[in-house]
This record gives C-alpha cells, structure tokens and sequence, in this order.
C-alpha cells in the first residue's frame, strides 16, 4: 500500500467517504455463513472486477472503468485521486512433517479453528494529487505495478509448537489511471472530468490451456472504485443535477461505475465511482456494530444467525479469513443493548419547540401538544373511512388526455430528479397497468407489471408490483 500523500484537510475530507467506500471494497468478500466450504463463497468478487485484457477479450468482464462527472473548480484548484482496490493473495495450507519439512494438505485442525484454502483480499491503493490545470488537453497518466511475491506464516498450536504454515502467493498486478477534463460549451465554466482505471496485464492463459477465473482473479483489479476530491470548488450531483446542467450530465459516459457526492452532508467537493449504484451522500447506519460484509442482508439478521451456528461451523469460519473469524466474535459477544438497536430506527422524527420562547410547549389535558411540542393537526393525518371510495382495481387516471387504468399499456420514462437508480434500466420498456393507488397526501401511483418479464405472473399473484408516477410514462394503445 502506498504512504498517504494528502495534505491533512483532504485527507480528512475523504476519511468520511472511506467509511462507505470501505463496504463498497469488501461487500461480498466473504458471505455468511462466513465458511469457504460454502457454495456462495466459492464464486466471488463480483462487483467492480477489472481483469486482464488477454482473459477478458472473450467474455462479459471489463479490463477498465470509465467515469465522468461534471465540475466546478475555482482557481488553482487540486484535484486528489485515491484509487482503490483488492488484491488476491493466494493462500495454500501446510502440515508440518517428521523430518522438517511441509506438505500442502486440504485442512489443518487447530483448537479453536480449522484452516484451509482461500483466497484473501488485501487493499491496495493509488493517490495522486494534479492540479485541474493540468487535466486539460490530454491530462495526467498515473501507472502503477505490483510485483509478484510469496511470503509464509508458521502456525502454533496451543503449546507454541510448529504444526504447519500458510503460504501466501502475490501475482504480478498492473494498471493505469487516466486523468482528463475539458471545458464545457456555455455560459457556465463547467468542466467534464474522465477517470479511466484500466488492467495493463500482459498475463495470458497458458497456451493451449483455457484457463478460468481462478486463474485471472489474482492478476486482477477486485472492486475498484474511486474518490476524487476537489481542493477548491465543487461537483455536480449526477442524480439531481440543477436544471441547466441536466443535458451536460446526460451526456456523460460512465461505463462499469456511477459517481455520486460523497462525504459530509451539504458538501460537493467529494466523489466516490462506484461499481455498486449508490445515492449521493451515501452513509453506514450509526446502528451497524461493524463489518459483516453481506450489505443486501439486515444486520440484526446477520448477527442472529451467525451466533446460531454450530461449533463446528465457527472453527472452520474462523480458519477462512482473520475477517470472518471476527464477524464471529463480533456476534458471539454483541450485548443485548447492541443487538435490540438493530431491530429498527426511525430518522424522520424530530423535536419541535414551542414559539417564542424556545422551549416546549406544557403538554394540554387530552396528550397534544405534547412532552415535545407537537400540537394535535386539524384533521388526522389519516382517517380509514376515507378509503372506502377507492379502488384500485377500477380507479383511472388521465394521462396526456388518456384515460389509465387496469390492463392499459404503457411506456415507462422514468424521471431523472426522483426516480430510484434501478428504475433507469426500465426506461423505454413497456408495462401493463396493474392498479392506480392513491397515497394519503394525495399522491397518484401506477402499480405496473413490466411485458415481457417472465416473472409477471409471479409478482401479480404475489402483489409485488413496480411504481411509476403519471408523468414517468406516456400512454399507448391497448391491446384489443
């Protein structure tokens, strides 16, 4: 790993988008149940995985990332980059023989763990700091080289004896980083900035060999991504760009990754790419008691679960990876206090004093207002008789002069300003209407179930519909 060049303000700055850019790194490095032996730990690094060109060329993984994103930089403005990424270290075990020497076997039985095979992922990183200046024309290249290495670690039983070793096997990993920006057209001095990882491996498969995955993993670049800081000026949100950038930001190209505002809330001079869609400001819930690395499951879940294996199970996790071996400890000693806060939280409420005076308002004979000051609404928020002339069955709705409801077909276009990242990849596709909803502050939505979804029938039967509002699709002809 490479000695932090950063001055200390910009060092501080992306220290708070590492915190996220840290689950991005490791999010399904090692899966529960946290064993080798299980089947979804043995196809891994799936996010952000730059391979070899040689071994790339023929099949559905990248040798680079493409990033754009849009910048307002003062005078004399830096630019700092801190690539990131995952190296594959290579782990065989070892027994200890008679006469002094060792031989690789599958497992080695310890007390408290039983070792074996894997593959570990050590964090590398390239920084750079350009002035924007600099980035224009045909900017900066940054190469970077990691040589080939072994090294060995003597493992000690309970009395201190040597029983055996793990050996550890470094690939030789190269790259660059491409650095550019030009200026936009317009009265606005907006520039465009383009961030290109690319795999330069010379490695290619054996000759007469077709070689796998497993071969190329280690000559590869695991969930790469990117945080770039602006010393003096800001970026543009990708996602809820102002209404005079939005054609500029369409016509970015980003390729294997997506860039969002990262950091302290209410700043943009920090940027994270990403190969995992997040939203801008991304941040680890205060709740989470640390790393489990299975970010599409519930924490409380995780933990739950992973205290309810078998002896026999946690041995052979703890002799995986030093990471899993602490997911284990971590649920084995979690207290209850810890535990019961991941069971929910709510952020949308928030204390409301009275007027005038700074305090809360004496709660009044009948609870409102109450400890906190929120005074009793007008009407309630929500009243169940309400409901009873709604159908969503029946219900229409007039879209573009037409008139929506069950059964009608539509063409989705989702909306840029409020739409979920996932619905972008529906847009154009066509839907059939499944129900129109009315929400309690009046709010319209189309329950809509996507044509030629083989699961349709499922989701239907199920009620899991997708939701589109009246202006994210245009009405078509139905079919007779």
């Amino acid at each position: 790993m490479s000695v932090t060049t950063f001055a200390p303000e910009t060092e501080a700055r992306l220290a708070v988008a590492r915190q996220v850019a840290d689950a991005v790194l490791f999010e399904g490095y090692v899966l529960y149940p946290y064993r080798a032996s299980a089947a979804k730990n043995r196809l891994r690094w799936q996010f952000g995985v730059l391979v070899p060109p040689a071994w790339g060329a023929d099949r559905e993984e990248h040798e680079f990332q493409h990033t754009e994103c849009l910048m307002e930089a003062k005078a004399d403005a830096t630019l700092a980059v801190e690539l990131r990424f995952l190296r594959a270290r290579r782990r065989t075990v070892q027994q200890a023989r008679p006469d002094g020497g060792f031989q690789t076997v599958p497992e080695l039985r310890l007390g408290d763990r039983t070792l074996v095979p894997w593959d570990e992922g050590t964090e590398e990183r390239v920084e750079a700091v350009v002035p924007v200046e600099e980035l224009l024309g045909e900017g900066v290249r940054v190469p970077f080289d990691r040589p080939a290495g072994q090294d060995t670690e003597p493992v000690l039983d309970e009395s201190g004896r040597v029983v055996g070793r793990m050996v550890r096997r470094y690939e030789e990993t190269s790259g660059v980083l491409r650095l550019s920006a030009s200026e936009l057209d317009g009265p606005y001095r907006v520039l465009r900035l383009t961030a290109i990882v690319e795999n330069t491996s010379t490695w290619t498969p054996p000759d007469g060999t077709a070689a796998d995955r497993d071969a190329a993993l280690p000559r590869s670049l695991v969930a790469t991504h990117l945080l770039m800081g602006l010393g003096a000026g800001s970026f543009l949100s990708m996602t809820d760009p102002p209404e005079w950038a939005k054609g500029a930001v369409a016509s970015c190209r980003n390729l294997h990754t997506w860039p969002v505002l990262a950091g302290e809330p209410g700043r943009a001079d920090v940027v994270l790419s990403s190969p995992i869609i997040l939203e801008d400001h991304p941040a680890i819930a205060p709740e989470s008691p640390g790393a489990l690395y299975d970010a599409t499951e519930i924490d409380e879940i995780l933990a739950l679960r992973t205290a309810a294996l078998t002896d026999e199970e946690k041995r052979e996790a703890r002799g995986t990876d030093d990471r899993a071996a602490a997911v284990i400890d971590l649920a084995d000693t979690m207290p209850p206090e810890v535990l019961e806060r991941l069971h929910g939280a709510v952020r949308s409420l928030r204390e409301v004093t009275g007027t005038g005076t700074g305090t809360a308002s004496a709660p009044a004979a009948d609870g409102f207002p109450d400890e906190f000051g929120v005074p009793r609404p007008d009407t309630p928020w929500w009243d169940p008789a309400s409901d009873a002339g709604f159908d969503p069955g029946q219900d229409r709705i007039v879209v573009d002069g037409r008139s929506l409801g069950a059964g009608s077909r539509v063409l989705l276009r989702p909306g840029l300003r409020r739409t979920d990242a996932q619905d972008l990849f529906l847009a154009g596709r066509t839907a059939k209407v499944e129900a129109v909803l009315h929400d309690v502050d009046g709010g319209v939505h189309l329950a809509v179930t996507v044509e030629d979804d083989p699961g349709a029938d499922i989701r239907r039967e199920q009620g899991r519909f997708l939701y589109f509002q009246p202006d994210e699709v245009e009405p078509l002809e139905d079919e007779a």
